[in-house]
């Protein structure tokens, strides 16, 4: 059996690789298209078996759906629809001025502009006003509306809105009408369909409404307060314009008026007798004493020169010696006295009496010429200095009067500047207010010639017969889209689901063999036919609180299940025989347990002798399930080695005829330690030897271990699938788990299983079958 599960395995590899390649190669590979529309109407087949197992979901949501759409429209009450006509003509200005909008890109915006303010808030929020539909209680309540539609002489309040602009209160107010009239209201161009140009001028203005009267004043309000509102606005640009033109020309006129004031003063106060250059006195003044003020600088630096010249070393004593030259007496009388010394001299020494009284009068007339020359030389210095402190007082005189005179000039000349500018300004105001008096003759001339540009063409009357609701439409619509809905969830769950539900789901994504499929027990009940007696195999409260199991009140399809999978398994393969059975799952509550004793009841009751051993030595649940204690098993022939016969000692009796029951037995707290390879092997031969099958119960695949140590020992493993429960992620890893240890994958039990179209087939004929037997 090992080789066989190698070879299982093998195949399983190779199935994989072939998807693989054939995938790799579907583009190079023609034929594989065949196979690939195989595979598209394999989907189909599967979503069309998704919807019929789901067929009381998908009509209950479609029926409920509709119901309620249903109800909810036979609740509504009538509409009524009202509709006028108006027409947008082009903006034009009043005769005599200029017409701005001329070209078809201008007159097309005020259109689609005029489109736009017909479902404004302001035009709404007038509407309403003019209407009254804010104290109106028919047209908020659509029940107190549907009495009201019945009763021929209803006329809705209508009072005159004004024109006044609202205010942030008002818009916020009035919101609720503003937002049930928009809601209600429709504004359509009308296209012709009779010639080229599609385009007109019109615009059906439409609005629904449970009472017929309250429809057609809200389209006929609508249309007027448009027209209203279109001239308001040109005359309001228009009398606006004349008030700020009026405005603006008394203040430009009074304003000249003061200006001209102001010139006039301004003149006197700064003495502008004239702006010619040759008649400006001030002017010439300033010239004349820029020139006397040069003359004086030109003095005076004269004067500094000879002052400066006289203050330098022995320059006044130079100046007293030119003054006073050798012509004067004191120098004639010097010369004379130094010719006699030099005389006597001549015949006598410097101590002679006479030389001697030459030198004294000598020594005196130096000393008069010195002090002479020192007089001289003070006095130059004196006038000098009086000529320069006379130019350079002139000079300071004629520059302070030759400043102030430019300061003078100056300030004339910012008069004459500012005067100038006030002139300026006069005038320009003067242009400016001829200007504003021709566009107040044109304003004036316009608002004289002020025209509409939207007319209305049909008022809305009073309808007769309702346009709505579509009740039937929009029920029909519901079922439709409520079954659409219904499907695609259906669909998309059946799409989104990782489970296996069916035969064709194991081979197809495990590659494995599905031995048989166990339908749910309660389903498996209600196929029970009335008149078909059980028969029990053990006590009735164990068969009543176990329906599930093989116990009693039996079942026939149930047995016909396990029936079957017993001719699977008893069939043998290359001449080997199953004579150890491993039971087992990927995860907690998939029914293994279940599966197991069922099986074994099943091989019991062809005759073998069947010993059904409890693996499970963590969570141990055979003993409750055939209610014996659980005082030693399996754990103990662990534990202790013992001899065959000591472990057959351990095997006790069932009920069943046939079947024998081996427990787990003690609980340890380290249960894989047990799980030894020579002592379980010698456990499983001892049992081989005794017995004719030996089906063993296992914890979980993917949790423990113990599973798979368990399988490499025994002939072959049975995988029970919870469908719908079991990921196919999880079942894929528990079998390659079972792989790794060379572990005999027999097939798959898909347990509790929705059975599909042909098994529902399948089970209505045994049905039949039996009660014919009956």
């Amino acid at each position: 059996m090992k080789d066989l599960a190698r070879r299982g395995t093998q195949s399983r590899m190779r199935d994989e690789n072939s998807l693989a390649q054939s995938c790799n190669t579907y583009n190079s590979n023609p034929f594989m298209t065949d196979e690939f529309e195989d595979l598209k109407t394999e989907h189909l087949r599967t979503y069309w078996h998704a919807v019929r197992r789901n067929i009381w979901l998908v009509a209950g949501i479609t029926l409920f759906s509709t119901l309620a759409v249903a109800v909810y429209q036979f609740r509504q009450p009538d509409q009524y629809q009202a509709q006028a006509r108006i027409e947008i003509g082009h903006d034009t200005s009043a005769p005599g001025l200029k017409d701005n909008a001329t070209g078809p890109s201008e007159d097309s915006v005020y259109f689609n502009t005029q489109l736009q303010i017909l479902t404004s808030s302001a035009l709404l929020r007038r509407v309403v006003k003019t209407l009254d539909l804010e104290h109106n209680d028919a047209f908020a309540n659509p029940k107190q509306a549907g009495l009201l539609a019945s009763r021929n002489n209803y006329v809705p309040p209508v009072t005159t809105a004004t024109a006044t602009h609202d205010d942030l209160s008002d818009a916020k107010r009035l919101e609720p009408w503003v937002e049930a009239l928009s809601k209600g209201l429709k504004v359509d161009p009308i296209k012709e369909t009779r010639t080229e140009v599609k385009e007109t001028r019109l615009i059906n203005i439409s609005f629904d409404h449970s009472v017929p009267q309250i429809a057609s004043g809200v389209v006929n309000a609508v249309a007027d307060t448009a027209a209203i509102m279109n001239l308001e606005r040109k005359a309001e640009t228009t009398t606006t314009a004349a008030e700020f033109l009026q405005k603006r020309v008394a203040e430009l006129q009074s304003q000249i008026r003061r200006r001209e004031e102001e010139l006039v003063s301004y003149a006197g106060n700064n003495q502008i007798l004239s702006l010619d250059p040759s008649e400006n006195t001030v002017v010439e003044r300033l010239a004349g004493l820029n020139r006397e003020l040069l003359d004086a600088e030109n003095e005076r630096r004269k004067a500094e020169a000879a002052y400066k010249a006289a203050l330098a070393p022995h320059g006044a004593d130079t100046m007293a010696a030119d003054i006073t030259n050798q012509n004067s007496p004191q120098e004639i009388k010097l010369a004379e006295l130094r010719q006699r010394r030099a005389q006597l001299l001549v015949e006598n020494t410097e101590e002679w009496p006479e030389v001697k009284e030459i030198d004294k009068q000598i020594v005196e007339v130096e000393s008069q010429i010195k002090d002479k020359r020192s007089n001289a030389a003070a006095n130059i210095r004196n006038s000098l200095e009086t000529r320069y402190r006379q130019a350079l007082t002139r000079e300071q005189s004629l520059r302070d009067a030759f400043n102030e005179q430019g300061r003078t000039t100056i300030t004339q000349n910012q008069a004459a500047i500012n005067y100038k500018i006030m002139q300026q300004e006069i005038e320009t105001n003067k242009g400016i207010l001829q200007s504003l008096l021709q566009h107040s003759k044109e304003n004036d001339i316009a608002q004289a010639g002020l025209t509409n540009s939207i007319h209305v063409i049909d008022y809305a009357t009073v309808p007769d017969k309702p346009v709505g609701p579509r009740r039937l439409m929009n029920v029909g619509l519901a079922f439709l889209l409520s079954m659409g809905f219904a499907t695609g969830w259906v669909v998309l769950r059946e799409r989104l689901d990782n489970t296996f539900r069916s035969i064709s789901d194991v081979e197809k994504k495990l590659h494995v063999p599905a031995l048989s499929i166990v339908p749910p027990v309660k389903a498996a009940h209600r196929g029970i036919i009335s008149g078909i007696r059980p028969f029990p195999l053990l006590g009735n409260d164990n068969a009543e609180s176990h329906p599930e199991l093989l116990l009693g009140h039996h079942d026939p399809i149930l047995a016909e299940v396990y029936h079957h999978l017993r001719a699977t398994l008893l069939l043998s393969r290359d001449g080997l025989e199953l004579k150890t059975l491993l039971v087992t799952s990927s995860l907690p509550s998939e029914g293994k347990t279940t599966t197991a004793i069922n099986t074994a009841i099943s091989l019991a009751e062809s005759g073998s002798n069947v010993l059904l051993v409890d693996g499970d030595l963590r969570r141990p649940n055979l003993h409750r399930m055939l209610e014996v204690d659980n005082d030693y098993g399996l754990s103990n022939a662990l534990s202790n080695g013992m001899e065959s016969s000591r472990i057959l000692s351990l095997v006790r009796k069932t009920q069943v005829e046939g079947l024998s029951l081996l427990t787990s037995g003690p609980q340890l707290k380290d249960a894989a330690r047990l799980l030894d390879h020579e002592k379980l092997s010698q456990v499983i031969a001892t049992l081989e030897s005794n017995f004719t099958h030996v089906i063993f119960d296992s914890p979980p695949i993917v949790p423990f271990a113990d599973s798979v140590i368990l399988g490499a020992e025994v002939d072959g493993v049975l995988m029970v699938v919870q469908g719908g429960k079991s990921p196919q992620e999880i079942v894929l890893r528990a079998m390659r788990l079972l792989d790794d240890v060379d572990a005999v994958i027999v097939g798959i039990l898909l347990n509790n299983t929705k059975l599909q179209p042909l098994d529902t087939y399948y089970q209505s004929y045994c049905q039949k079958y039996y009660l014919e037997a009956k």
